[in-house]
């Protein structure tokens, strides 16, 4: 038995014993493009981020604390977690209350804030990105080089610089644009790690049904 639980000891994740929370470098702030996610995934959930009625385009994916290289994640803590009302009144921006629990659970307990001040501060980003028009204009599905949807933020949000924003595809979609801010939400550089643009020339991108 005791050979057992010292196995178990050593299977726990690596953040057992690692991050603390409120002690990171910056943000980076995770805009996903919605449509997308629909069609590789959350249609097939039933996710309520899919109703086209709710005519989500960017979503707010997460704001999550980052070290110079690496991340903190499921940092302990000891605040009361967010309530289910809390989370619920997220789902404006990043399309349901469960991702919003998810990304308090892994993200925001590393930030140092209390849920009430995590969401506030995460919503503060999310208002302080202009997300570019042209793509809620289109009325069909379209294959563009990923570069062109880093292009379009660059143009949108001028103070950024291009080593300070970055374009993920997955499943040959484009997938998140990841844009690195100070801990006051200024714009600055990603660390190495996280500059790390998809290169696709066809990348797909999903209309707003």
């Amino acid at each position: 038995m005791r050979s057992i639980l010292i196995w178990c000891l050593l299977c726990l994740p690596a953040w057992a014993d690692g991050d603390k929370a409120g002690e990171f470098d910056y943000y980076v702030l995770s805009l996903s493009w919605s449509p997308n996610w629909c069609a590789l995934e959350g249609a097939a959930r039933g996710s309520d981020q899919c109703d086209p009625r709710a005519d989500h385009g960017w979503i707010l994916h997460g704001l999550w604390p980052q070290y110079e290289s690496g991340y903190p994640s499921y940092c302990p803590v000891h605040v009361r977690p967010p309530s289910r009302g809390m989370t619920g009144a997220m789902a404006d921006i990043m399309g349901s209350g469960g991702l919003a629990w998810h990304q308090w659970k892994k993200h925001g307990v590393c930030s140092g804030l209390d849920p009430a001040d995590y969401f506030a501060l995460s919503r503060a980003a999310y208002g302080g990105v202009v997300r570019p028009e042209v793509f809620r204009k289109l009325d069909e599905a379209v294959r563009l080089p990923a570069r062109v949807v880093e292009d379009a933020f660059l143009r949108a949000n001028p103070e950024f610089g291009r080593d300070g924003i970055t374009v993920t595809c997955r499943a040959g979609h484009i997938q998140e644009a990841r844009i690195c801010l100070t801990r006051d939400l200024e714009p600055r550089s990603c660390g190495r790690d996280v500059r790390a643009d998809c290169s696709l020339d066809d990348a797909m991108f999903e209309a707003i049904p």
